[in-house]
């Protein structure tokens, strides 16, 4: 017996989404066939019926938790506020951001995971990590301030997770906090 487009739609982004959630949590290699199928009620033989390929799942899952981290983050901005420069960085770089990994930036938690995949997965980042830049680039006025920017943001934010000892991890956060926000201030 035959299943429904809708049906296998709608089991393609449960599919999906357990597997975003999942390598937001633990990371792309956490991700098994086997069990995520499982996980959503559905057959291991069946999983070739949605995706080539795991790295095809992967690539897509990643799409998905990256997305849902871009819109999480526009969520939480207020459209009839002016997008304020010194609190966007104090929020990034705050101890309830390093402490929701599973919620958070997704690219500070998966760059580690992403540098080591293949290229399929690698390529789903960079439009990512690009429009971050971007971003930066139009509040700092200069695409190499942004790169550094962005780099040091996501490199802090990975670190304070990395760091065992609180006061140590929340010295990283403030610290370069304040070099971001003074590097728009040097203007």
């Amino acid at each position: 017996m035959g299943h429904s487009k809708a049906e296998k739609a709608k089991n393609r982004e449960r599919i999906l989404d357990e597997a975003a959630a999942q390598i937001r949590k633990s990371g792309l290699e956490s991700v098994s066939v086997g069990k995520l199928m499982a996980k959503v009620n559905l057959t291991h033989g069946g999983f070739y019926g949605h995706f080539a390929s795991r790295s095809d799942l992967i690539a897509q899952a990643l799409e998905r938790a990256l997305g849902s981290s871009q819109a999480a983050a526009k969520a939480s901005h207020d459209p009839e506020q002016p997008k304020n420069f010194r609190m966007w960085v104090k929020s990034y770089l705050s101890r309830a951001h390093r402490d929701s990994p599973n919620t958070g930036c997704a690219i500070a938690a998966l760059i580690s995971d992403v540098g080591r995949a293949d290229q399929q997965v690698r390529s789903v980042m960079r439009p990512h990590i690009e429009n971050y830049l971007a971003s930066l680039a139009q509040s700092l006025g200069d695409d190499d301030r942004a790169m550094v920017a962005v780099s040091a943001m996501i490199g802090a934010l990975a670190l304070s997770r990395a760091v065992a000892d609180p006061k140590r991890s929340d010295a990283i956060l403030r610290a370069v906090r304040d070099g971001v926000i003074a590097m728009r201030e040097e203007e």
